[in-house]
């Protein structure tokens, strides 16, 4: 049996990540692709992604104990990839993580041969969404469209575009997995 591969998804916030992701988990059973859970600092109604929600505490005595894959933070939360998902990846299955650009690097160490996904949308796109969701601020939002050229596109990456229907780009992502991009 050959290991799966891992594709670490990333993007700027508002592209639609989660949405993409949400449609190759509906979609993608059948294929066997595994989505990897986030387990975040960020009670479990706070709306967004299916994650697991662990209290400060209970993330660091994780982390203690090495049962994450890959941790970071962002917008004063931790987030960690747990151990499983090597497991997965040595039974053959292809895994999908939401990652983030700032651990990027930090992946490619621990999984040198993940396939780099972007998932992006026009910046007009991008600042609707956030608007939409009403989490931040437009001076927030502001900031988070003036960042997103300061993120290069990494070597190798396989480039969403998600400004139109959705099921187009999640079904470039799974055709992107079945075929092994």
């Amino acid at each position: 049996m050959s290991d799966g591969r891992l594709f670490y998804v990333m993007g700027p916030s508002g592209a639609g990540k989660d949405s993409v992701l949400t449609w190759v988990r509906e979609h993608g059973v059948a294929f066997g692709v595994l989505c990897a859970h986030r387990y975040i600092t960020r009670p479990a109604h706070a709306g967004g992604e299916n994650h697991v929600a662990l209290s400060e505490a209970e993330f660091q005595s994780r982390e203690q104990r090495g049962l994450f894959a890959l941790t970071w933070q962002a917008h004063g939360l931790h987030y960690g990839i747990g151990n499983e998902v090597a497991h997965w990846l040595a039974r053959g299955a292809n895994v999908l993580v939401n990652g983030s650009r700032d651990a990027f690097r930090r992946a490619c160490e621990r999984f040198p041969t993940l396939q780099p996904v972007l998932i992006t949308a026009s910046p007009e796109c991008i600042a609707q969404r956030l608007m939409a969701r009403g989490r931040e601020s437009p001076a927030d939002i502001e900031a988070r469209v003036a960042r997103i050229a300061a993120y290069p596109v990494p070597s190798g990456s396989m480039v969403i575009c998600n400004d139109g229907c959705l099921a187009d780009a999640g079904a470039t992502l799974l055709q992107a997995i079945r075929s092994g991009h």
